[in-house]
């Protein structure tokens, strides 16, 4: 037990004790009883810590909290974030957790290698970005999206978080959290007509915390990685 418990530092307890008590705290005055955004937010805030320290485990976590969240947004008419979450962020989560699997650092799997995203794939990735988004904005828009322009940015952001995390790179942690500001503001929104929705917008905030965590972990371990290879 001792081990599992160290394998996480003090500031990483700190973090996820800090945001589950949050979301706790906002379940118990706004959640009116509802048990999925509390347990979808708990498993969230795991899955980033997991995923911080490049561990596959978190990309697994994510897969639930994936349906969770499909079934959350279904119930505000967030048809973007359901359509998202279920038919791209939920199945790339699978696709990267192979991946990772697939890309061990030197053997240890609880770890994945680092890789360098190259120039050529960058400037591939903004007309790719691009094209989903167009695509998305007049699906969401058929589907009588609520918050259509929010729901149509967060479509972008999430892609390109879903592709990051695949692609092992660093910046996989930025852009969900740009992604968690997008919904911080949708939710925000939801919340000021139904007070339930509160919980929603403090599980984004804990969730943009622990991004942020995430990108300033993944860029320690590139630098890890490259001194030790």
């Amino acid at each position: 037990m001792k081990k599992y418990l160290s394998y996480f530092s003090k500031g990483e307890w700190a973090l996820w004790c800090g945001s589950a008590a949050l979301i706790l705290l906002s379940h118990c005055l706004f959640g009116q009883g509802d048990s999925l955004t509390l347990i979808a937010s708990l498993v969230g805030v795991t899955s980033l810590l997991f995923s911080a320290k490049g561990n596959p485990l978190g990309q697994l976590l994510m897969v639930f909290f994936s349906l969770m969240y499909g079934v959350i947004s279904y119930r505000r008419a967030y048809y973007g974030e359901m359509i998202t979450y279920l038919g791209m962020t939920m199945p790339m989560a699978i696709v990267a957790l192979i991946a990772w699997l697939r890309h061990p650092f030197q053997g240890n799997r609880s770890e994945v290698a680092v890789n360098r995203i190259r120039r050529w794939e960058w400037l591939l990735l903004i007309p790719l970005t691009a094209a989903v988004t167009a695509a998305f904005y007049f699906i969401l828009a058929w589907c009588g999206t609520a918050q259509l322009p929010l729901s149509t940015i967060s479509v972008t952001t999430s892609f390109l978080a879903v592709y990051l995390t695949f692609r092992r790179s660093p910046w996989y942690a930025l852009a969900y959290a740009a992604n968690d500001v997008v919904l911080i503001g949708l939710w925000t929104l939801a919340a000021a007509q139904q007070r339930e929705f509160v919980s929603v917008v403090v599980c984004f905030a804990a969730f943009l915390a622990g991004d942020l965590y995430g990108l300033v972990c993944w860029r320690r371990m590139a630098r890890r990685q490259a001194q030790l290879r």
